[in-house]
């Protein structure tokens, strides 16, 4: 393999931007060790200039270098295994789906364009673009000590973390395996005897020596522990034990799991198999310390135990009224660490809960909050807000990790408990700099989840956050950017806050062919706030990842539908991959079908149409439809001309259509003659035109209620007005969309917004980022965007037609709004 040696001189990293004289200049130049060790781990990397030689290896052609964290997580696994599991999570960040060394696109992640088309960055030559492709190929497999460490300090401690509530109650030792608890250290060289004496007696062993030596030689050093695993001895006394399985007592084969657990046996070594079947034998014997005991060791060494732990929730289901706080506490951990949510035993959780309420820790607290999230487990609104009202009063004594499992338990059940919502945001933004990124996550997620925004939280997340970026997992990433996209906030440091994240999207590409949810879940947020990086839209519009999403057990397709339109319309310069236009046609009719069974029927969306209809002459001068379906929410149309008359425009109702065909017609003598001779054998067809014409008058010259003329009696909208319009203007007029240009009636198309709470953030009139979209495409597409707003059109509902028929006439016929037009 040929070498090459590369010395290069780094400039400082920063942003270009077109039109902009506050962005900095982010360099173009730059080695592939460089990234590579800032990457892996960016505190390291020098921020200002340095000097740095690199070695590019010149791969052969099928040549392919395998980057795998994983396998070298292991490798310390085996020889630390406690260093291993502090920093087992901060490898993970780093995962690598099968085919990452196979990237097919490689992005830069120096300069991603991050803004709108008016703002996007620089073009790069195809020099740089192809020497930041090799990145991917050269990622080193090798970290360093001081790297490990600080992932180590980063991350949460994933295996012990949700165990710090074992250390508030001694009742706790008998239910738990406590990896502190002092051991007297086993000399080696009577280790050595052991395993000797087991060679020479291995079949005359009895079952009460054999523990004996499990016990023992788990207390030899730490060091030794793996060495001691792939010993032949060693597995000659595995297969001891598992011949003598069921002559063993309870208590020793208790004492033999847990040698396994200090020793880190692997999860499907054969001791292990045998030994849980034995102990699902045997549950009923045991007494509950014993099976949370025995759960907790399973759940230590890794080993997902359905079976045991079916058998232990029934037996917590025929005596959960016995169980003390310690033991409910640790049950609930296990159900949670299990992922299982045992549907007959949850409401008798609840009682339990609040039998103990006052009596938990606050770190107790925590873990019954996570217990319950991670296994999906519902609870009731009351025991909820219960929880929630305790933890608000002793916020500032919980420690951060029990107070982020409380926020996903509330964010989990949407529950808008107002009291926690204010004290987060006076004790958690003090805390941001020395949270990790994953509890930064939580919190910020709780917030736009519940539709809470604190400016205080969301400013110092912000702050935090680039510094400690490289540690976003795909999913990490992808969240912050929705989180801030839906609460549409854009903090001071916004440029720096956002291209950070997109440079991190970008080297976490391949994650997104296992997680596509999390690249369409980053880019509406930042389409929420304008800003579209166009190779990563290109990479998630094409077909490849399209099909992708299909295999995702979340429903993607409104996703990709709301990207790829607002694509269309905010980036007329875009020229990458798009959606078919059968796709568009699909996701449409999916949309609009659902829309006319939940939301034109809404109470507050049907009066106003209702009123409208009567208030400007007809159904033909409303429409109740969704202008933009890609953001999923319903739209009042209306168009005036110049002069503030309305315009007719709906002239087919397609409800009215869609009636006709279910309804169906009978054929009789009379409807067969007309069908034959075109007349009726009862009416002439001077009478027949003179009823159409009578028909047609009474439609069109609706005469306004008594109500509805003193509404409009101010000028603006009489019949003969607009039966003068509708004579200039022609009987075919069609909505403005679909006509030429230059055929388009002058005057203004208002785009009349019903809005709900939902639309907004808790408790203020803060709009949300979804909402801001439609109404900035609304306008761009050339739209006067008018709303209700559900604090003055709600209450309206309960008082008189002629209140709400004057409210609407305000806001119909406002003359600011004819300025706007065209």
């Amino acid at each position: 393999m040929a070498t090459v040696l590369i010395c290069r001189r780094f400039p400082r990293l920063s942003r270009v931007t077109t039109f902009s004289t506050t962005a900095k200049c982010k360099a173009e130049s730059g080695s592939n060790k460089s990234k590579q060790k800032k990457e892996e781990n960016p505190e390291t990397a020098n921020i200002g200039t340095e000097s740095a030689a690199t070695i590019q290896l010149l791969n052969p052609l099928d040549y392919r270098v395998s980057y795998n964290p994983s396998a070298y997580a292991k490798s310390r696994a085996a020889s630390q295994q406690h260093a291993a599991r502090n920093s087992g999570q901060a490898l993970g960040d780093t995962f690598t789906s099968p085919g990452t060394a196979e990237v097919q696109h490689t992005f830069s992640t120096a300069s991603p364009q991050a803004l709108p088309p008016v703002r996007n960055a620089l073009p790069k030559p195809k020099s740089i673009l192809l020497l930041e492709q090799t990145v991917s190929e050269q990622l080193s497999a090798a970290q360093t000590k001081e790297e490990a460490e600080k992932d180590k300090k980063e991350m949460h401690d994933s295996k012990e973390d949700p165990r710090v509530f074992q250390k508030g109650r001694p009742e706790y030792r008998s239910l738990s395996y406590d990896k502190f608890e002092p051991i007297e250290t086993l000399p080696l060289e009577e280790g050595d005897l052991i395993l000797h004496s087991v060679a020479i007696h291995k079949d005359s062993q009895s079952p009460a020596t054999i523990a004996d030596y499990f016990r023992k030689l788990s207390c030899l050093p730490v060091e030794k522990h793996a060495a001691l695993v792939s010993e032949i001895r060693f597995n000659i006394l595995c297969r001891c034990a598992v011949k003598n399985i069921r002559l063993f007592s309870t208590s020793e084969l208790i004492d033999i799991l847990k040698a396994c657990v200090r020793l880190a046996v692997p999860s499907t070594h054969p001791l292990l198999n045998a030994c849980e079947k034995e102990f699902c034998r045997r549950v009923w014997d045991m007494n509950l310390d014993q099976l949370l005991l025995v759960a907790d060791y399973w759940r230590c060494l890794e080993r997902s135990v359905p079976s045991y732990l079916s058998i232990l929730f029934s037996y917590a289901n025929m005596h959960w009224k016995d169980l003390t706080l310690p033991q409910f506490v640790q049950l609930v951990y296990i159900i949670g660490e299990g992922r299982r949510s045992p549907a007959d035993l949850m409401p008798k959780m609840e009682s339990m809960i609040l039998k103990y309420l006052d009596s938990f820790t606050l770190e107790e607290m925590g873990t019954i909050c996570l217990g319950l999230f991670k296994s999906l487990s519902g609870i009731s609104d009351h025991v909820m807000r219960k929880i929630a009202y305790r933890v608000s009063l002793q916020m500032e004594d919980m420690s951060t990790y029990a107070l982020v499992n409380v926020l996903k338990m509330l964010r989990y059940t949407r529950m808008d408990h107002l009291p926690v919502m204010k004290e987060l945001g006076k004790v958690i933004p003090a805390r941001i700099p020395t949270i990790n990124i994953q509890g930064i996550m939580h919190i910020t997620l709780t917030c736009s989840s519940l539709h809470y925004f604190d400016e205080g939280i969301m400013a110092a997340v912000a702050m935090s956050l680039p510094s400690k970026v490289t540690y976003c997992r795909s999913k990490d990433a992808a969240k912050f950017l929705w989180s801030f996209g839906c609460l549409d906030y854009e903090p001071p440091n916004e440029e720096e806050f956002y291209s950070s994240l997109i440079e991190q999207m970008h080297r976490k590409l391949h994650e997104f062919r296992k997680f596509p949810e999390h690249l369409l879940t980053g880019l509406l947020g930042l389409a929420f706030v304008k800003r579209f990086p166009e190779e990563l839209i290109d990479y998630a519009l094409r077909h490849e990842f399209v099909q992708k999403t299909r295999s995702s057990k979340y429903e993607l397709k409104k996703d990709l539908f709301t990207l790829g339109k607002s694509v269309e319309i905010e980036c007329p310069s875009y020229q990458g991959n798009r959606l078919p236009p059968q796709f568009y046609e699909e996701v449409t009719e999916m949309i609009l079908n659902f829309a006319e069974q939940e939301i034109y029927v809404r109470p507050e969306i049907a009066e106003a149409t209702s009123l409208l209809e009567s208030m400007l002459g007809g159904p033909e001068y409303v429409k109740n439809h969704m202008i933009l379906p890609h953001t999923r929410s319903s739209d009042l149309e209306v168009h005036l001309a110049m002069d503030g008359r309305p315009i007719p425009f709906n002239l087919k109702d397609p409800v009215a259509d869609k009636k006709l065909k279910d309804i169906g017609v009978s054929l009789t003598d009379d409807l067969m003659t007309q069908l034959i001779k075109g007349t009726s054998n009862n009416q002439s067809p001077i009478e027949l035109e003179n009823e159409t014409r009578t028909l047609g008058q009474e439609r069109e010259v609706q005469t306004p209620r008594a109500g509805d003329h003193a509404v409009l009696s101010g000028g603006a909208l009489i019949a003969d007005a607009r039966l003068q319009v509708e004579a200039k203007s022609g009987l075919c007029l069609e909505a403005p969309p679909c006509l030429p240009g230059n055929q388009q009636p002058q005057g203004v198309k208002l785009a009349i917004q019903v809005s709900n709470r939902n639309h907004y953030c808790y408790c203020s009139k803060r709009l949300l980022g979804l909402h801001c979209l439609k109404r900035r495409q609304l306008r761009q597409l050339g739209y006067v965007v008018v709303e209700l707003p559900f604090w003055e059109w709600f209450p309206l509902l309960k008082h008189t037609r002629l209140e709400k028929l004057s409210y609407l006439h305000y806001k119909v016929f406002n003359p600011a709004l004819l300025s706007r037009a065209g």
